[in-house]
């Protein structure tokens, strides 16, 4: 559509003096027929205004293809207008009509070589368009001419029609030898031609990452700085954009950079100006900070960025969205310019809103008045929207600014006495955090608060206030009434209300254990009996157990010191923030969002630093870049998150055991945290306690085995725990293969009195290639079982049953049956917390049951992930020192031929040996089933038991489950 809008604009200045609209009106029954008609007229206007017709028919959505041989036909004109109607019908039908289109291609040939060079342009420009394979082999000669033409207009139509040939077919491209003019042209004389060939470099570099097409260096870079003086608005944005991914050598190549693109801060062009900041931004990292220069820039950096905000309110917005990264990064730059900040009366409220935010960010000890000031007016608006964010702003500078937080105090309460019903709410919302970051220094508030109570309607305000109330009740000599009127309409609430609820009270009676008994019993009963709700339900269950158990650690619990807020709670996460300070001007720093989680499709986004942060102190130009970007030729599959999805798995509610998770260190902790995971409370209790049933509502003092209530380990778990997933895979007693590959033995994933008499234990192993999940299923009902079938939920790695379960007779009483399930890795992927974790949902005649297991990441490892030496070099140099993870293996009795002949039977591949100081020192790899390659160094030392294991990896995450396979190994 653009270049139709191109075409057509430019069409204009050939027009006649009368309007066009006249070719949009025509609605006669044949009129097909009649344009063939006209369209083979001998009188070159007659035939002129029939392809006009037909654009315009075109244009309004009409099906014109049936005239595609009559109007190819009219291209051999010398008439420019008529030429470009036609080309423009050619770019729409070619793709609906490829054998005809080839009729079209002497005619392109025959134009590349016109002396016009605007026809030369518009015909290499139309060959790009037309996107037809059985075409673009002709087209290549025609294009190598025009990229070596002697006009610049030719030349930069050219450029941009490589990466048009490109998005095609790469393949023809890159044999053509075309990227390699479209290299030499950086060097071209003319400035567009050198902005055209940027622009097309890096568009083909973006879907190539790994391609290092624009090979910056100082001279490549001294060049597009002498063509950005003189190219138009577009180019410069192309040729500062590129300048933006360049890694200057030094502190004075980047002071030389930033001194030649500071003249563009004065642009006109909004683009030029943002996309000028990003490379200053970038390169400012590399300035010593006493530098007298950096000082000089951070003071130019200033008025272009003010200049912005007197644009319109979208441009201003976008405006904000950047500068609020800036200020975020390097708050210097506008920290006296707060004025330009304040709201006008007629902003747009999204204006408003963004401004007020970048308020806050620059708000210090110099200007807290006069923000204030500004904060107690917006209080006062009427957008609701607005009046609530100034109020919070009012809450957040008390925080940030210790010195002003009486008089945002002292204006909050000003603002509660004007009793307006969402001022109030966001206030109390506010003061809740003021109280969290100065305890014991602004409680005297809380009577004023008190006065409010039956005006919250809000669940945030109504939770804050329960909070205050609760947190204070040795203050407030009426708190449990206070609570207790919260507690009538307890099923009303919302979640956030009933949990905080719940938790005051249980702090009020640890305070006044004599006076509340009663109401403590009565939110436990609500909390646990009555509530559907897991997560009240689950911290009911904990605070009961804790109560009945040990005040003692109840107290020290529940009303442990907090940690003090901290000072920004909003500020966007490092890493990310330097990602997205190189992505300004773009839309990655409007939605504050990296690139990749917004852009859909093939193209490779590549995550981009600030150099100063790299960290690393690699040179750019490594000697071993081949040879890296062989290694990474395939990259590693992304685990996407998990995010907020839980199981879906048959579109039911899933309920994990106990195993879903890696048990915890401390004895202490075990117990909320496997209650939280929802194996319900029995599994919190000794092995020798009666499951409660129906027990769990009675009193406070729960059942007999609450003394010290040992934890039932999960069977999976039945060695002891150590410091982690250690014996996750019954280390004890591996099953031994002839070929040395390691399956652990089977352990109880689903026992019977969870699932009506079914017992459910299994393992995994990996046998000639082929993933298999090995179960028993044991009968232990009364009644026959039949009708089996099994499903995953999404996991990480995208384990997905290969075929149905093969249970083919029925399953009697006491009878038990083995089944093999193979596996692939082709279901839908989430990552899982571990990311081991399996969760598995099993049905037959009588019901569907869910469990969860965790299978060794060791059968994820394919038969051909042994790398050559070369290849293994490089990529451990390439990938970052951040991502290498070490690991002791303890009490391991071996030598290094032993361990990797283990190894090797789980195809974990040893790549070279080395011995240094007597010790031996293993290279290994392993490829993942989603690509993922782990490189390992295992150090081997002669009579000590203790090993240490380095692992690398893109994809640090999966470290841990590698080196509890390596511990399973070895161990077995």
């Amino acid at each position: 559509m653009q270049e139709w809008a191109n075409q057509l604009c430019e069409n204009r200045q050939f027009g006649s003096k009368m309007t066009d609209s006249k070719y949009f009106t025509t609605t006669k029954k044949g009129e097909i027929f009649e344009l063939k008609a006209e369209l083979n007229s001998d009188k070159k206007e007659k035939k002129k205004e029939a392809v006009k017709k037909v654009i315009a028919s075109m244009t309004v959505g009409k099906d014109v293809s049936a005239l595609f041989p009559d109007v190819v036909n009219c291209m051999q004109t010398d008439n420019l207008e008529l030429k470009k109607l036609v080309y423009l019908y050619l770019m729409n039908y070619a793709k609906s009509q490829p054998d005809m289109a080839i009729m079209a291609v002497n005619t392109f040939v025959k134009d590349c070589e016109d002396p016009n060079p605007l026809i030369r342009a518009l015909a290499v420009r139309t060959m790009g368009c037309i996107r037809v394979d059985k075409i673009t082999e002709y087209l290549c000669e025609p294009l190598r001419k025009c990229l070596k033409d002697e006009d610049p207009y030719v030349r930069k139509t050219a450029a941009v029609c490589v990466a048009k040939l490109h998005d095609i077919n790469a393949q023809l491209v890159e044999d053509q030898g075309f990227l390699d003019t479209l290299k030499d042209l950086i060097s071209d004389s003319n400035p567009m031609v050198v902005a055209n060939a940027v622009a097309a470099l890096s568009e083909i570099a973006e879907s190539h990452p790994n391609s290092n097409l624009l090979d910056l260096n100082p001279q490549t870079i001294n060049k597009l700085l002498t063509a950005l003086n003189e190219c138009t608005e577009w180019g410069q944005i192309f040729i500062l954009d590129c300048l933006a991914n360049y890694t200057p050598r030094d502190d004075r190549e980047s002071q030389s950079i930033c001194e030649r693109v500071t003249p563009r801060l004065s642009h006109a062009n909004s683009a030029v100006v943002l996309s000028a900041v990003k490379v200053l931004m970038k390169f400012m990292e590399m300035l010593p900070k006493d530098l007298d220069y950096y000082g000089t820039l951070l003071k130019k950096l200033a008025p272009p960025l003010v200049t912005l905000l007197s644009a319109e309110p979208e441009l201003q917005y976008v405006a904000l969205r950047n500068i609020n990264l800036i200020v975020q990064r390097r708050p210097e730059i506008l920290k006296h310019e707060m004025k330009v900040f304040f709201v006008k009366y007629n902003d747009p409220i999204y204006v408003k809103l963004e401004k007020l935010d970048i308020m806050i960010r620059l708000a210090s000890q110099a200007n807290i008045a006069q923000v204030l000031a500004e904060l107690k007016e917006y209080a006062t608006e009427v957008d609701v929207d607005f009046v609530r964010k100034a109020v919070r702003a009012i809450g957040r500078c008390a925080i940030k600014v210790e010195q002003s937080a009486e008089r945002c105090v002292s204006t909050l309460l000003d603002l509660i006495q004007t009793k307006v019903n969402y001022v109030v709410q966001e206030a109390i919302v506010v003061i809740k955090d003021i109280f969290r970051k100065y305890p014991n220094k602004y409680e005297s508030v809380i009577a004023t608060l008190c006065e409010n109570l039956d005006s919250l309607d809000e669940p945030e305000a109504r939770a804050a206030m329960i909070w205050i109330v609760g947190e204070y009740a040795e203050r407030i000599d009426n708190a449990d009434e206070l609570l207790e009127s919260f507690l009538e309409g307890f099923h009303d609430e919302s979640t956030q209300v009933q949990l905080q609820l719940l938790t005051a009270i249980v702090k009020l009676f640890l305070k006044k254990p004599t006076e509340t008994q009663e109401l403590v019993q009565q939110v436990l009963s609500l909390a646990t009996q009555d509530s559907d709700n897991p997560d009240l339900r689950d911290r009911g269950y904990i605070y009961w157990r804790l109560l009945s158990t040990d005040p003692v650690a109840a107290k020290e619990v529940v009303l442990a010191e907090k940690p003090l807020i901290s000072e920004e709670t909003d500020l966007i996460e490092p890493t990310l923030l330097e990602e997205l300070i190189c992505h300004i001007g773009t839309l990655a720093s409007v939605y504050h969002k990296p690139p990749s989680a917004f852009v859909e499709g093939s193209r490779g986004v590549q995550h981009k630093r600030l150099p100063g942060s790299a960290g690393s102190g690699e040179s750019v130009e490594s000697p071993d870049a081949n040879t890296a970007a062989v290694a990474s030729e395939v990259p590693p599959a992304v685990i996407p998150s998990q995010g907020d999805l839980l199981g879906d798995l048959l579109n039911l509610d899933l309920t994990p055991t106990s195993t879903t998770g890696p048990p915890p260190a401390s004895s202490g902790m075990q117990m909320g945290a496997m209650d939280l995971l929802g194996g319900g409370l029995d599994s919190l209790m000794g092995d020798e306690s009666e499951p409660l049933g129906g027990d769990l509502g009675g009193s406070p003092a729960i059942a007999s085995g609450l003394g010290a209530p040992p934890v039932a380990v999960p069977p999976s778990f039945t060695a002891p725990v150590s410091g982690g997933l250690d014996d996750l895979f019954d280390l004890g007693g591996g099953v031994g293969l002839p070929a040395g590959s390691y399956v652990p033995s089977k352990t109880v994933w689903l026992p019977a009195m969870k699932a009506k008499g079914l017992e459910i234990s299994g393992t995994f192993g990996r046998r000639a290639g082929v993933i298999q999940m090995e179960m028993t299923l044991t009968n232990k009902a009364m009644s026959v079982m039949t009708d089996f079938a099994i499903q995953f939920n999404r996991n990480s790695f995208g384990l997905a049953p290969a075929g149905p379960l093969q249970v083919l007779t029925p399953v009697s009483p006491n009878q038990s049956i083995e089944v093999v399930l193979p596996l692939n890795t082709v279901g839908p992927v989430m990552k899982m917390e571990p990311l081991n974790n399996l969760q598995v949902a099993v049905k037959n005649n009588i019901d569907v049951f869910y469990f969860s297991c965790q299978y060794p990441i060791s059968m994820l490892f394919l038969e051909d992930g042994k790398m050559e030496r070369q290849v293994f070099l490089a990529t451990w140099k390439d990938i970052p020192n951040d991502n290498e993870l070490q690991f002791q293996l303890k009490d391991c009795h071996f030598n290094s031929d032993v361990a990797s002949s283990k190894l090797q039977g789980s195809n974990i591949f040893t790549i070279a040996k080395r011995t240094v100081e007597g010790q031996d020192m293993l290279y290994q790899s392993m490829k993942l089933t989603n690509g993922i390659w782990v490189l390992a160094e295992l150090r081997v030392q002669a009579g000590n038991p203790n090993h240490m294991v380095s692992l690398k990896c893109r994809a640090p995450e999966v470290s841990q489950c590698v080196f509890l396979s390596y511990e399973a190994v070895l161990k077995n």
